[in-house]
């Protein structure tokens, strides 16, 4: 919950939000789909016009960070 704090700014505080009107809505995605696109981001992999946003919010988090968010994000709903 506490690293989620960050993503809830543009995600709303459920993941309910597209964030900036450009994002998919993450509610209801599992931890290994949030995971993955997390790592994707972190590797320049995966995104679209916000990839270069999110490249910045995951650069610093680490394999357990980002099991633990994407943990918590799956639990929203």
């Amino acid at each position: 919950a506490t690293l989620y704090k960050a993503c809830a700014t543009c995600h709303g505080a459920k993941a309910e939000k597209s964030a900036l009107n450009k994002s998919q809505v993450i509610a209801g995605w599992s931890s290994a789909q949030i995971a993955e696109a997390l790592k994707g981001y972190q590797a320049g992999t995966y995104g679209g016009t916000l990839k270069a946003t999110m490249a910045g919010q995951v650069k610093n988090l680490d394999d357990a960070s980002i099991k633990a968010v994407s943990d918590y994000i799956a639990t929203l709903k």
